[in-house]
């Protein structure tokens, strides 16, 4: 199994030592913020979500509560995590 951290918003695959002394003080979050009564998080998940070939799927955007409670979208990198954010706002403020 392959780990990943953060540095500076670029994903680098480390060994296990360094990945479990990052994630202890990691704050994974890229953007959380809260529309009304939902929540929308989009985190760094520090394993890869890909069970294909191809690059590791690290990030993750998903709603709490509201009509799109559970929607949720992935992405490899950090600036497609922030564009993906960006547009299940957009869908979660469409909504209300």
């Amino acid at each position: 199994m392959k780990h990943y951290i953060l540095k500076d918003k670029k994903v680098v695959e480390v060994d296990f030592a360094e990945w479990a002394e990052w994630l202890a003080t990691a704050d994974r979050h890229v953007v959380d913020e809260t529309i009304g009564n939902v929540r929308i998080s989009t985190v760094f998940l520090n394993a890869n979500y890909s069970f294909q070939e191809g690059p590791p799927i690290l990030f993750e955007t998903m709603v709490f509560g509201g009509e799109l409670d559970q929607e949720m979208d992935r992405y490899c990198t950090w600036e497609q995590a922030e564009a993906g954010h960006k547009a299940m706002k957009q869908r979660v403020q469409e909504s209300i």
